[in-house]
């Protein structure tokens, strides 16, 4: 088992950050819906993967729900969102339409990218989110250009860049990491550390496992989070946000998480065991965590939770036709959005 995985190795970080005191009833249900939304959402996609309507590669973001709801909750307009190819749950986080991004994983015309880009390359300039890469790594250098972007700007805008436990040993994260500080450029590094990488436990492929410390040769300060806690999250990213939005420069943010299918459709997770998986579920579980709140503050009994499942289940079910029937792209559409046009 790797560290920090389950019992008492894996304590919800909750400091002043999952003190639930300062969130409101509304602000909380919301998340609820929010994590619950993509949830719902992932398991869809996972039966239209084992349909054979999703092609190509399929990563599923399932337990990891609290990163980008609380993320999002501090994010403001126009800060930027970029990540890598476990994608589907930020997009729906960001606000893009359920059923956009559903067609885009069958690869119809009513995908958010036309059905070109699939599960790993979305994009969406209106929600801020730039992009799904399937590339390890690559959209840490893109999310830095990002931020330079935004300092250049002055415009007080954070780049929100996220990537895996496994791409945290990338080259081209340290020399990111390096120019992030020489620059003080606004960008907040969250590190979504699921323990396993592609398949691999972090205490075999990683020599400092404790990957909040890995700026600190570059004088990036950085923190653990308890990323399967969304007020945590919501704490740690919005005092993180202040830090680069007030031109402090580059913060990084480990967020210990744990995803409960493999690292895509096609893995079968054999290097773990499913009681290791079972006990996370049990004990760790985002959704569960907040329903538990919500319960302990009589802010929402069964009924009112089963009504919100309900709505989302119909939301999800609606996106799962919509994929199913929206049309393919027309040929023609292979030679479109390859060139900006230049102008008469």
């Amino acid at each position: 088992m790797a560290r920090g995985q389950t019992g008492s190795t894996a304590k919800r970080k909750s400091a002043d950050a999952g003190s639930d005191s300062s969130v409101t009833r509304d602000e909380l249900l919301q998340y609820y819906r929010d994590m619950l939304l993509i949830r719902r959402f992932e398991e869809r996609a996972g039966q239209l993967y084992g349909m054979g309507l999703i092609g190509g590669f399929c990563h599923l973001y399932i337990g990891q729900e609290a990163i980008a709801v609380g993320v999002q909750a501090i994010k403001e307009p126009g800060d930027q969102v970029i990540t890598g190819y476990r994608d589907h749950g930020h997009m729906l986080a960001c606000g893009m339409d359920p059923k956009e991004v559903m067609a885009e994983l069958t690869g119809r015309a009513g995908g958010s990218s036309k059905g070109k880009g699939g599960s790993m390359h979305m994009f969406s300039t209106e929600a801020d989110f730039y992009g799904g890469h399937g590339i390890v790594g690559a959209q840490v250098a893109l999310g830095t250009g990002l931020a330079l972007a935004n300092r250049y700007r002055d415009n007080k805008k954070v780049a929100f860049t996220y990537f895996g436990d496994g791409a945290a040993n990338q080259g081209q994260v340290y020399e990111s990491f390096n120019m992030a500080e020489l620059w003080s450029l606004p960008v907040v590094y969250v590190i979504e550390n699921n323990q396993y990488a592609m398949g691999t436990s972090i205490e075999r492929s990683s020599s400092e496992t404790h990957l909040y410390k890995r700026g600190s040769s570059f004088r990036i300060p950085g923190e653990e989070v308890d990323g399967m806690d969304v007020l945590a999250v919501k704490a740690a990213a919005k005092k993180a946000a202040d830090h680069a939005r007030a031109g402090g420069g580059p913060y990084i943010l480990e967020m210990k998480t744990y995803r409960y299918r493999g690292h895509s459709m096609s893995d079968p997770a054999k290097y773990r065991t499913r009681d290791e998986v079972d006990e996370v579920r049990k004990t760790r579980d985002p959704i569960d965590h907040v329903q538990e709140l919500l319960a302990k503050k009589g802010w929402a009994d069964e009924a009112a939770l089963k009504a919100i499942d309900a709505e989302v289940k119909a939301i999800v079910a609606d996106a799962a036709e919509f994929a199913r029937t929206s049309p393919e792209p027309e040929p023609s559409e292979l030679y479109t959005d390859v060139y900006l046009e230049a102008a008469e």
